[in-house]
């Protein structure tokens, strides 16, 4: 997995250096002081993982989060716990409090590998199948037939092409993010996942028409869906 490391503080920057240095299957691709220069790395979309403060000057780093590309995993680093429930809010795989120890680190790393491996593992999306517990019983939904998902409180609903009614199970939508793989599917808002191989348009207000519905891309989630558009734009037969 190849990383980069934010971080304000010098120090705290060595010592995730050499914890990186240690770490199988690990590679260092840089490392920024500078919240700005960090920024301007993430966008270029190389790096599996990046090590993230969050409180630093200019860009803080649930600001930078917002414009990590989809195939990009965060954990966090930093002083304050509190931070640690709305971390998980921006595709965070973990969240290591300082000063950080090297077996926390190892662990945090272990949870993204195991991430990236299921992320990588070849599948073809027609096959491609979830479980849905829906009124007890337990249904088996194509992938390639999900149009959206929307959120509400500790239920979500799962829109499929061909059926009137979307299915309805008990989830949240951290869990569904988790579930689904994100070179397919991507969160916009707070309420809604898309499938972005059915979206039909996007207007100039930054909504996407597909399915029935129109759905708006909040400004939370819109850097990530702004880079995903640029991206198909300059390659369109990326998968």
């Amino acid at each position: 997995m190849n990383c980069i490391i934010i971080d304000d503080e010098p120090l705290a920057v060595r010592l995730l250096e050499s914890f990186v240095q240690k770490t199988p299957d690990l590679e260092l691709l840089a490392s920024f002081t500078d919240s700005v220069e960090g920024a301007t790395a993430i966008k270029e979309g190389q790096a599996d993982l990046v090590f993230l403060d969050i409180q630093m000057p200019d860009l803080d780093g649930m600001e930078l989060a917002r414009i990590v590309p989809p195939q990009t995993r965060i954990i966090f680093t930093t002083a304050f716990k509190e931070y640690a429930f709305e971390s998980y809010e921006v595709r965070a795989l973990d969240f290591l409090l300082k000063p950080i120890r090297y077996s926390k680190f190892l662990a945090a790393v272990d949870k993204a590998r195991e991430w990236f491996n299921v992320q990588r593992s070849t599948f073809n999306i027609e096959r491609a199948t979830i479980f849905l517990r829906v009124d007890g019983e337990l249904r088996q939904l194509s992938l390639d037939k999900i149009l959206y998902v929307s959120g509400m409180k500790d239920y979500v609903m799962f829109y499929i092409d061909g059926e009137r009614r979307p299915l309805i199970t008990h989830m949240t939508m951290k869990a569904v993010e988790e579930m689904l793989p994100t070179e397919l599917f991507m969160r916009v808002s707070r309420s809604y996942i898309v499938a972005l191989q059915h979206i039909r348009k996007v207007d100039r207000n930054d909504c996407i028409y597909i399915g029935d519905e129109i759905i708006h891309v909040t400004d939370a989630y819109l850097p990530a869906f702004q880079d995903y558009i640029a991206q198909r734009m300059k390659h369109p037969n990326q998968s």
